[in-house]
């Protein structure tokens, strides 16, 4: 069977339609970014925790990530895309059968190296319409300067232990594939509540994070009922740190909500974090 190319489904919504439009909106999130921290600084990624809301929303947070991966003295071979599934369309967890993804910055290539290793299932369905591992593209595209592949993977099972099977056949398939690997993590925070409020759930879920508690994680969510849409791939890029890294560290690189581009007494918040091997 002949493997096609994916056509964006969010492309003049989420982001601009227009390549030239594309790269100037891109561009202007870029010259606003803060300092990259020293802690962080000159240290080996592993991957982060990225918002994917539209552009005007959440672009000026999800940057800083891109910043630092384009940094790196070796650049991803090979970027894993996790993203929650938000239409329930396919199995619990779902590899893509195109060959590419395209953008208006042009087409990028899937990993289809991982696939005969990681065993799951092979569901167009499930990213056809997803727009949660699309929106990193054109990020992806701008920020890196050498070739990459993607490999985007959806879940729609969320649970800690599926989290923790998926990093490890993902940590497993890599031994044997010895690729330079970067993760994302694709998720929003807190959705349709105040700022104030947003931030104490969201604080509740980031504070089991940066414990490195995977299910702590999911326990404050199911109890809270807190709306992080992304929860699963967060816990398996924590899986994957807490298997692969001596020292794993994690530093909040942005935090903000829909508010901030048009007030509403109801937003959806984002953070950025990026995840990374500490001295």
């Amino acid at each position: 069977m002949e493997l096609k190319t994916r056509e964006p489904a969010v492309s003049g919504k989420f982001y601009p339609g227009d390549k030239n439009d594309l790269n100037a909106m891109i561009h202007k999130f870029a010259e606003r970014m803060m300092p990259v921290s020293a802690e962080v600084s000159g240290k080996t990624i592993m991957g982060g925790i990225v918002p994917h809301a539209g552009y005007i929303y959440s672009a000026r947070h999800a940057t800083p990530f891109f910043q630092i991966l384009s940094e790196q003295e070796l650049a991803p071979d090979t970027v894993l895309i996790l993203c929650p599934n938000h239409y329930g369309f396919g199995p619990p967890l779902a590899l893509d059968s195109n060959k590419s993804w395209k953008t208006p910055l042009g087409k990028v290539d899937l990993d289809h190296d991982f696939y005969p290793f990681l065993h799951l299932d092979i569901a167009p369905e499930a990213h056809q319409l997803e727009h949660s591992a699309e929106v990193m593209l054109p990020l992806l595209q701008f920020f890196l300067k050498k070739p990459f592949a993607v490999l985007p993977i959806s879940m729609r099972d969320q649970t800690p232990q599926t989290a923790l099977s998926l990093a490890k056949k993902i940590l497993k398939a890599n031994e044997k594939l010895n690729k330079n690997i970067a993760v994302i993590a694709s998720s929003d925070f807190s959705h349709y509540i105040s700022p104030e409020k947003g931030k104490l759930l969201d604080d509740k879920v980031l504070e089991k994070i940066m414990e490195w508690d995977t299910e702590g994680v999911f326990t404050a969510i199911c109890q809270d009922d807190i709306s992080v849409c992304g929860f699963g791939p967060i816990m398996t890029l924590m899986e994957m740190a807490k298997h692969s890294l001596k020292n794993p560290g994690l530093e909040i690189l942005s935090r903000g909500h829909s508010g901030e581009t048009y007030p509403s007494p109801e937003v959806v918040h984002y953070i950025s974090a990026v995840v990374y091997e500490k001295s």
